[in-house]
């Protein structure tokens, strides 16, 4: 049976060498859009649901919104396993559903049960599902870095500007990057306007707190009217009422007072000041503020950070963030999965070597060792072909097993 293989294989050169070609390219082909990562991502389907309600406790979180959510989503198709954390208020809802589910249908099935359940919340409470990512998904981590003033006043109000540029300028920009799905900021402070009231002058225009709250939020917003026609012309008609200074705030009007109005101004100061919060961000030791980014699930890690890195390089030289702020990474993912490659290329490599030293020592022939050695590339590029096929990624593990082979 074998000499007749190689028999037709002799006779039908030609044939054998365009398949040959074949076989390569198609093998290229697979390898160079192959999915690479560092470790293999063996995280199940799963979607989260995070609910906020400042100001409840542990105990109410509990049970004016988890358990109105668990009680929801019970009976999802092909739900595995439902799991919750509560914390003051923040509550989490992991669901994890079998591995042949699409994520995109489980969260569609959540997002409808979900409208159901916020009817049972009380008012104030905020949720939403997590991202499309899974724990693989942190891929770079960074930070803004700028001339630190030396005041520890000013420090607060750098720190402040920092968090502002990173969630309003950075943020959106890597967001419009493909592959990436979140963001993640930490650090700094969140900035605010304030509206400090004065109780005396509350109590001298029989005014409460609560109507302090109304006039703000009924009085930030834009109002479309109607539309004038006059000859050829048509005038449209707008209240402009939609904050943009602290300035705004304080001329908002609270009541009429003996045909005055009565303004935020007259009860209250309005200060530029920094969110509630509980924790901190360091880097060598002093505060710092940054970014996680969150790449897509299933998206190739190594293209999405190439992109990553080159948008970083281009806002760095082109100086777009204010006051010489520059973008510093001090995680990259793809530094760890060319380690991985190397370390496989490495062990791959070797072994290729020590095949053709046993089998010359054996054969006692150098070309019959190399014709062996040959087949080695070419059941690599066979086997890159049915990852690519059934899509599973290069990584350590996967890489790590060939080399073994």
């Amino acid at each position: 049976m074998l000499e007749r293989i190689v028999s037709w294989t002799l006779k039908h050169r030609t044939l054998v060498i365009a398949i040959l070609i074949f076989i390569l390219g198609l093998g290229i082909y697979s390898l160079v859009n192959l999915h690479i990562d560092a470790f293999p991502d063996v995280t199940n389907i799963q979607v989260e649901i995070v609910s906020t309600a400042p100001g409840l406790s542990p105990l109410e979180i509990e049970k004016f919104v988890t358990t109105p959510i668990e009680m929801t989503m019970r009976g999802l198709p092909d739900l595995v396993q439902m799991r919750s954390v509560v914390k003051f208020g923040i509550s989490v809802v992991t669901l994890v559903f079998k591995d042949d589910m699409d994520i995109y249908f489980a969260r569609e099935q959540v997002f409808q049960h979900l409208v159901e359940a916020e009817k049972e919340m009380p008012s104030g409470v905020e949720t939403e599902m997590g991202p499309v990512a899974t724990a693989m998904g942190e891929i770079f981590h960074y930070t803004l870095e700028g001339k630190r003033p030396s005041d520890k006043d000013e420090e607060v109000k750098y720190l402040t500007e920092l968090r502002t540029i990173q969630d309003w300028l950075v943020s959106p920009i890597f967001k419009n990057i493909r592959g990436v799905n979140e963001v993640n900021s930490f650090g700094g402070y969140v900035k605010q306007y304030q509206v400090v009231t004065d109780p005396d002058k509350l109590l001298k225009y029989s005014l409460s707190i609560l109507d302090v709250y109304d006039a703000l939020e009924n009085n930030n917003e834009n109002v479309g009217g109607s539309v004038i026609e006059k000859d050829f012309e048509q005038s449209i008609i707008r209240g402009i009422g939609l904050i943009r200074s602290a300035e705004d705030i304080g001329n908002i009007a609270l009541k009429t007072e003996n045909g005055s109005p009565v303004l935020i101004k007259n009860v209250a100061e309005i200060i530029l000041g920094q969110n509630l919060r509980q924790g901190a961000a360091l880097k060598n030791g002093e505060e710092t503020v940054g970014g996680v980014v969150m790449m897509l699930r299933g998206e190739n890690t190594l293209d999405v950070v190439h992109d990553i890195q080159d948008r970083v390089k281009e806002i760095n030289s082109s100086n777009i963030l204010p006051n010489g702020i520059k973008i510093v990474p001090y995680y990259e993912r793809s530094e760890i999965i060319k380690d991985s490659i190397g370390t496989a290329t490495k062990a791959l490599s070797e072994g290729a070597l020590l095949v053709m030293v046993i089998l010359f020592l054996f054969l006692r022939h150098l070309r019959g060792a190399l014709i062996v050695i040959l087949a080695l590339p070419l059941s690599l590029l066979l086997t890159f072909t049915v990852m690519k096929h059934i899509g599973l990624d290069a990584n350590l593990m996967s890489l790590g097993g060939l080399a073994i082979s």
